[in-house]
């Protein structure tokens, strides 16, 4: 039996068709040629931990720190596993967990992760001067990952990048407040998640009734056990 495949990135100046067969090559080079950031796979995946690192949160969560913290890094959604994904400083992740302790946020269960030397993440469609034709060759679709706050081509990502300290090093947002924003929205969208599951909850044949528990908590007791 005999097996095909894939032809080389190389050769994608040489046919157009082999262009639309397999469009992660032009995301390969652009990524790696314009950005100088290292790829892998297809399809394609950023590897972090070396030019940047990954602060990963529920889309829920990312799209209302967006409307809160109006500086950031580089911002990346991925439709498929609805997270949002912002770019921090190289070696951020390692400072996650001391960040939460100092925030008070230590021992509160939250969905917000760190991505580091080792971890990878889905490549956004191309953007900027790679619009025109990566972007064209990208999957369709709202569940593709595509950049909300997107980087610059042909610059450095360094000093764009959140770090630690108030106001961020060179002129860069600071790390703190932006995982402050980011443990504040986890835990809020948290606590929306779980009332709407009880609202969804069934009630049997009274589904206007509420255990005393349930009252106990909303603050609407029977009045007789309110003196």
């Amino acid at each position: 039996m005999t097996v095909a495949l894939p032809r080389p990135c190389g050769s994608l100046d040489a046919s157009h068709q082999v262009e639309a067969s397999y469009p992660w090559c032009q995301w390969r080079q652009w990524y790696e040629h314009q950005m100088g950031w290292p790829t892998q796979g297809g399809p394609l995946e950023l590897l972090t931990g070396v030019r940047f690192d990954v602060l990963e949160l529920p889309a829920d969560a990312g799209f209302a720190v967006l409307g809160r913290v109006p500086r950031t890094g580089p911002v990346a959604f991925d439709g498929q596993a609805r997270k949002m994904r912002f770019l921090t400083a190289a070696g951020s992740a390692d400072e996650l967990p001391a960040l939460l302790d100092w925030l008070e946020w230590g021992g509160v269960a939250l969905e917000l992760t760190a991505l580091g030397p080792g971890g990878r993440m889905a490549a956004p469609a191309p953007v900027g001067g790679g619009r025109g034709r990566c972007g064209r060759l990208g999957p369709s679709g709202s569940r593709e990952a595509v950049w909300v706050r997107p980087p610059e081509p042909g610059c450095e990502v360094e000093p764009t990048l959140p770090v630690t300290g108030l106001g961020g090093d060179g002129g860069a947002p600071d790390l703190v407040r932006l995982v402050s924003a980011a443990a504040t929205e986890c835990h809020r969208t948290r606590l929306l998640r779980a009332g709407k599951a009880r609202r969804d909850q069934p009630t049997g044949n009274q589904p206007l009734a509420f255990s005393y528990a349930s009252r106990m908590s909303a603050g609407t007791r029977p009045r007789s056990l309110t003196l």
